[in-house]
């Protein structure tokens, strides 16, 4: 039962919810079931040269000078 990011529609806020099976979520401020679900970052546990671990969101790089998503690009 995964947890969703809802935008809603009626009164503008961003919540989560626990989402099981066919049910519809409804907003927590106004109730409203007009919402929208949003992308979410996903995050991740990498490990680095030596064993160390480094929790990361997904989409960065753990280099200060590298641009890409993926260190396979800069060798790191």
């Amino acid at each position: 039962m995964p947890i969703y990011e809802y935008h809603c529609k009626k009164c503008d806020k961003n919540f989560e919810t626990l989402v099981m099976g066919g049910d519809v979520p409804a907003c927590p401020a106004c109730k409203s079931t007009d919402v929208s679900r949003l992308m979410s970052a996903c995050g991740f546990v990498s490990k680095g040269k030596g064993g160390e671990t480094t929790a990361k969101a997904a989409g960065t790089s753990a280099c200060s000078g590298c641009s890409a998503g993926s260190c396979s690009s800069c060798g790191h």
